[in-house]
């Protein structure tokens, strides 16, 4: 029994394992076919899609060809227009030229005939003017050229008296309507200007080594030297002065940035308008710390604290300005010591005498509303930067522009007179002074009808009297205006002159 058992296992095991492996291969077999089938229709369903990508692409690419050759042929259509528009304006134009020119042709015939008829008229008027003249010298008793003489100084005279006429009326017009504009340019010339000295005053020498640096100083075509020009505000005047150049402004603090500039310019050696721009804004800001460590220098000096910076800047500015010939930082150094001593004495505050003394002219030194005069505006300044009441009033009173309030404004004032007056300290030349007020006079005194000639008021007015059965009203109005312009055209002076004339009539009787 168990041997037949395992027979039969020994038989059946084998044709089990066979028939497994046999469904197995079968149904592997069927799934594989099952796959490559899906897999074609797949690929088959990709391809159609494929192709009808590439067709839609293709009408696509089709249809934008032909709108780009539609546009093309419609430009090439438009221009064969305008071609053909513009051919037929050319031969109309042309066509208008040819008449026209048949036109010019024929009035410049014609004038032609005008003009020979002008000419024989114009020979018939001349027979017949000088017929006339004739008969008109033979009434008169008269020739032609004394009438016209005669003619000629009626109207001169005629046009004297209009001229006169016109200019009073003018000059009155200008007198109401410029008052403020006079104001201003007496100011700037009379209180801001060393007017004897500008020459020396505006002008600053520098000293070169040869004149092969003057050539690269003005570069090619004079480029360099409008750099430095345009940069620093300043003339620079490159003459044949040997181994020199002027440096002209009246700004002194614009002709020190150009004297620097230029020195470390020509040291250097780099001399274009790229680096002359870049070294003259290096100088100004090294010229400003300069001016700021003067006045702070000043200020320790003199024992004064607390001041505005903007106001020590001021004072730093003084060293580079000067009034007839005087260095303003100097000159308010000595005011600030002479009112202090002059305090002292009188048991006043030195302190604020000498703070009133060093400030008294900033007004010079300001860029701020020029039409002041420069002790107002020194007043408005210190008021602006906080200085005590006393110090603004003794800076705007100085000249007496506004009413003393305290003890201090006239130790300013004092001061002011003291150091200007100082012998050697201003260049004004006495002798300068009194042949230019002669030299005045001496122009007046040339003209007929004139007895005497009086230059007031440090020769900025010239007093005329004339004699009044010599010259009329009319004519002393002509003969200031002819001493005035003399002056203008002769002389040599600060600000403005005012010439008055003088005619006077004086009847005298005395009662017995």
């Amino acid at each position: 029994m168990l041997t037949t058992i395992i027979i039969t296992l020994v038989i059946v095991a084998p044709v089990s394992i066979f028939g497994y492996i046999f469904v197995k291969n079968v149904v592997m077999k069927r799934k594989g076919d099952d796959i490559i089938k899906n897999a074609e229709i797949e690929g088959e369903n990709i391809k159609k899609e494929k192709i009808f990508q590439a067709k839609e692409k293709f009408l696509q690419l089709k249809s934008e060809h032909e709108a780009f050759i539609s546009e093309k042929n419609a430009q090439i259509a438009q221009m064969e227009n305008k071609l053909k528009q513009r051919e037929l304006m050319m031969n109309q134009q042309s066509s208008d030229l040819g008449r026209k020119q048949k036109e010019v042709d024929t009035i410049r015939e014609n004038l032609k005939v005008q003009m020979d008829l002008v000419n024989k008229k114009s020979e018939e008027f001349e027979k017949l003017r000088a017929q006339e003249i004739e008969k008109l010298e033979e009434i008169a008793g008269m020739s032609a050229i004394e009438a016209k003489s005669h003619l000629v100084e009626t109207m001169k005279a005629e046009a004297k008296t209009e001229a006169m006429s016109y200019i009073n009326d003018v000059m009155d017009e200008a007198r109401m309507t410029a008052s403020k504009e006079a104001k201003r340019i007496v100011i700037n010339t009379i209180q801001r200007t060393a007017p004897e000295v500008a020459i020396e005053n505006a002008v600053t020498v520098f000293n070169i080594e040869s004149d092969e640096i003057k050539g690269r100083i003005i570069g090619r075509e004079g480029r360099n030297i409008r750099a430095l020009e345009a940069a620093t505000g300043v003339e620079f005047v490159v003459d044949d002065t040997p181994e020199a150049i002027l440096l002209s402004a009246f700004d002194p603090v614009r002709r020190e940035v150009a004297r620097l500039a230029l020195h470390q310019l020509v040291t250097d050696g780099r001399i274009h308008p790229a680096r002359i721009e870049e070294v003259v804004e290096k100088v100004k800001k090294q010229l400003d710390e300069e001016i700021l460590e003067t006045g702070k220098r000043t200020c320790i000096d003199l024992g004064i604290h607390g001041l505005n910076i903007e106001l020590v800047k001021l004072i730093g500015r003084m060293k580079y300005r000067s009034s007839y010939g005087q260095n303003l930082l100097q000159h308010s150094r000595e005011v600030a010591n002479i009112c202090a001593t002059m305090a002292s004495e009188l048991g006043l505050n030195t302190k604020v005498a000498k703070r009133a003394g060093l400030l008294h002219d900033i007004g010079k030194v300001s860029d701020e509303d020029p039409e002041l005069p420069h002790a107002m505006l020194g007043m408005k300044l210190a008021e602006k930067y906080k200085e005590k009441p006393d110090v603004c009033n003794a800076i705007g009173a100085h000249h007496e522009e506004v009413e003393m309030q305290t003890l201090i404004a006239p130790l300013v004032m004092v001061a002011d007179a003291i150091s200007g007056a100082r012998p050697g300290a201003r260049r004004e030349v006495i002798e300068s002074y009194i042949k230019r007020l002669k030299e005045m006079e001496g122009i007046a005194l040339s003209h007929p009808g004139v007895t005497k000639t009086y230059a007031i008021q440090a020769g900025r007015e010239l007093r005329v009297i004339v004699g009044a059965e010599e010259v009329t009203d009319q004519q002393c109005e002509e003969l200031s205006t002819d001493i005035a312009r003399r002056i203008q055209d002769e002389m040599v002076y600060p600000g403005q002159i005012k010439i008055t004339v003088i005619r006077e009539t004086r009847s005298v009787a005395f009662a017995k």
